[in-house]
């Protein structure tokens, strides 16, 4: 159930950095109150997967590294922005963090 609660935390962020465009700075109400409703349930789902048994250092490796790959896949195929030799890279690395944390018995 933990993990699952962790699914659910990222999701929660993905969907919320990927409706920060849409904001317009927090000036439209309604792409904003998504915003941050979905970074609330996140957040809340994190907690919950922590409370029942998920360590915070793998937790949040987990949040970040899954959550930081798919908004660079959302940002290139939705928002037109490139994937360069150097994101792709960046993002190798922080999939390379989150294995080793795992091969590491961090959960």
């Amino acid at each position: 159930m933990a993990l699952v609660l962790l699914a659910v935390a990222i999701g929660c962020e993905v969907l919320a950095t990927s409706l920060l465009k849409a904001t317009e700075g927090f000036t439209r109400l309604w792409p904003t109150l998504a915003c941050l409703t979905a970074y609330g349930l996140a957040f809340f789902a994190l907690a919950l997967g922590i409370q029942r048994g998920l360590q915070v250092g793998f937790a949040y490796a987990v949040w970040s590294g899954l959550g930081t790959t798919l908004i660079v896949l959302i940002g290139a195929l939705f928002l037109h922005e490139p994937i360069t030799a150097w994101k792709a890279l960046g993002v190798a690395l922080v999939v390379a963090g989150v294995v080793v944390l795992n091969l590491t018995g961090a959960h």
